[in-house]
């Protein structure tokens, strides 16, 4: 059974592997404990991204939107708002996929439902609660 710190390790390594394959350059912080795990340069735009691990449940890829520490009082969950991040990418092992969600596609929800197995394509599918669509989030080269 792998600990929340190596499936960590492991989300992130896959999504740098695929951005470094896609021709994305990738910067690291210096220091843990920022709100972003790495910074993908896009044509010269700058994104702070951070990194999940996304377990798949049936036909459903689960995108949790929200950081989570423990302190004396227990566990403690924050999502992310607006300033802080830029984007959520995210490794699923079961699909071995990464997807990359702009902020404003899970702006104040605390998870994202996406369903790759709807699309064929470099597409996938997302559920937000109030409506699905066909958006591109998966980290993969346009094309059919």
């Amino acid at each position: 059974m792998l600990t929340t710190d190596q499936k960590g390790n492991i989300a992130e390594a896959a999504i740098v592997a695929t951005a470094f394959k896609l021709g994305i350059d990738v910067y690291r912080p210096v220091g843990e404990g920022g709100r972003y795990d790495m910074i993908f340069e896009v044509e010269e735009h700058l994104i702070r991204v951070q990194c999940k691990w996304a377990p798949r449940h049936g036909d459903v890829v689960v995108l949790r939107c929200y950081s989570c520490r423990r302190n004396r009082d227990g566990l403690v969950r924050r999502k992310y708002m607006a300033g802080e991040i830029d984007a959520l990418a995210a490794y699923c092992p079961d699909t071995d996929s990464c997807y990359y969600l702009p902020f404003d596609l899970f702006s104040g929800r605390s998870q994202v439902l996406l369903r790759p197995d709807l699309a064929r394509t470099t597409r996938a599918w997302v559920s937000t609660g109030r409506r699905t669509t066909n958006s591109p989030l998966q980290l993969a080269p346009a094309g059919p």
